[in-house]
């Protein structure tokens, strides 16, 4: 059972995407090769001194092309990495690791491991396609670097060679490490983005509906402030009216500007009505809140009865737009009835959303909150539904801010979320609304 509030681009129609950011910055990539090029020095420092023959002078010019590199990196002026600058240096390191593997004895060398770091790398900051070309390039890098490799010789000047089967066996290795390592850090990573642009779309939704709400405060004050001066306006006006009965002219000129006095108070007087209504309702009875939530599919076509009573509760946009999503995702699968029900005690607040549709399926249930969170279902409401995950994640994220528990289960039939809080979270604060606005007289 999933829900998307949203359109399915993957955010509210209106906001703005989230910031796209660099795949990886080179002061990064720059740090890394640099403990690259110490690692690598210091093995060569340690073979020399244990007698193990290799070709030091190739050896030491690979690092030195190293060192240059990144000599030259630091020293260019600052600047953003794009994907393609990022592929070439990583693309570099693992010519270079696998040049160094083909110098010191190729499968035979215990560091070949190491020509795996680049393409992990990779599949941590860019897309897909581009992970896999580098991780084929290091897959041919490495057979090639294994078929042409210079052998090692000990102190004694003997050759120091894998089995063959053992050379096949570290091969093999190495190529599963590349699958295995590149798509791993890939999956977490996609799910970690998927997570971070849900929490901006939660993030600028909530913003919207505190927007609209700070502004029924901004109206009534300014209905407020500016009743006097309107008041003062309509008061000459009538005077310059009564004071100016030899001039017609200017007398309906006066007795104009007098009724558009009196009209601007009143259309303040029910701006300002409405923005106390909203101030009046930053506290409102569970009730109210839940019917406020629920108000938006009340004609989508399942019935969804309230069987609430309950205390006086914040009525926070964030925690409204959560049960919103929540009744939204009950009515998209219900079958014919929606009921939203509340219990409270000593100390907490219970609300109880459940169906009457088909139920979450056992695989969905375990991810329920995931992100993006993809599945196709049936139901009397939208045929062949498909959703993102994004409602019951934004839910869950408001509601457990707010300072509630939730549980997702299957209540036979239909689906069951019950939302429980700690009463001291969600319990009504004593803020008083603005007062009445001055009464205009006509």
């Amino acid at each position: 059972m999933s829900n998307p509030p949203f359109p399915l681009a993957g955010r509210p129609a209106g906001l703005q995407a989230p910031p796209e950011a660099e795949p990886i910055r080179m002061r990064t990539l720059v740090l890394l090769r640099w403990v690259s090029i110490a690692g690598q020095l210091a093995a060569v420092i340690v073979a020399r001194m244990m007698g193990i023959g290799f070709a030091v002078g190739p050896v030491l010019a690979l690092i030195a092309a190293a060192i240059a590199v990144n000599l030259w990196q630091v020293l260019s002026p600052p600047r953003r990495t794009s994907a393609r600058m990022a592929v070439v240096n990583l693309t570099f390191d693992v010519v270079q690791i696998s040049a160094l593997m083909a110098l010191t004895g190729g499968l035979a060398n215990p560091f070949a491991l190491l020509v795996l770091a680049p393409v992990t790398v990779a599949a941590t900051s860019l897309d897909a396609r581009e992970t896999v070309a580098l991780g084929a390039a290091t897959m041919a890098l490495i057979s090639t670097a294994s078929l042409v490799a210079l052998p090692l010789q000990d102190a004694a000047g003997r050759p120091l060679e894998l089995a063959p089967i053992l050379a096949l066996g570290h091969w093999t290795a190495l190529m599963i490490g590349v699958v295995f390592f590149a798509g791993y850090a890939h999956r977490v990573t996609v799910e970690l983005q998927a997570t971070s642009n849900a929490l901006f779309a939660t993030q600028m939704a909530l913003a919207r509906e505190q927007r609209l709400q700070h502004l029924g405060g901004v109206v009534a004050a300014a209905a407020h402030e500016m009743g006097t001066p309107l008041a003062t306006i309509k008061l000459i006006a009538a005077e310059l009216a009564d004071e100016l009965g030899d001039r017609p002219d200017l007398q309906a000129d006066a007795t104009a500007l007098r009724d558009q006095a009196v009209r601007c108070a009143q259309i303040l007087q029910s701006m300002g009505r409405a923005g106390k209504d909203d101030l009046h309702l930053r506290t409102a009875p569970l009730r109210t809140v839940l019917e406020d939530a629920a108000e938006p599919h009340a004609g989508r076509g399942p019935v969804v009865e309230i069987r609430a009573e309950g205390p006086d509760i914040r009525r926070d946009p964030a925690i409204i737009h959560a049960l919103r999503n929540l009744i939204q995702n009950a009515v998209d699968f219900a079958r014919a009835r929606v009921v939203v029900e509340s219990e409270w005690g000593e100390g907490w607040l219970c609300v109880t959303i459940r169906d009457d549709g088909p139920g979450y399926s056992p695989a969905l249930l375990a991810r329920i909150g995931d992100p993006y969170l993809t599945s196709k279902r049936t139901g009397p409401q939208r045929q062949e539904y498909e959703g993102m995950g994004l409602g019951l994640f934004i839910a869950k994220t408001l509601l457990e801010r707010s300072g509630a528990r939730l549980d997702f289960a299957n209540g036979g039939p239909g689906a069951v979320v019950t939302v429980r809080w700690p009463l001291d979270r969600i319990a009504a604060d004593a803020r008083a609304p603005l007062g009445e606005n001055p009464v205009q007289d006509a």
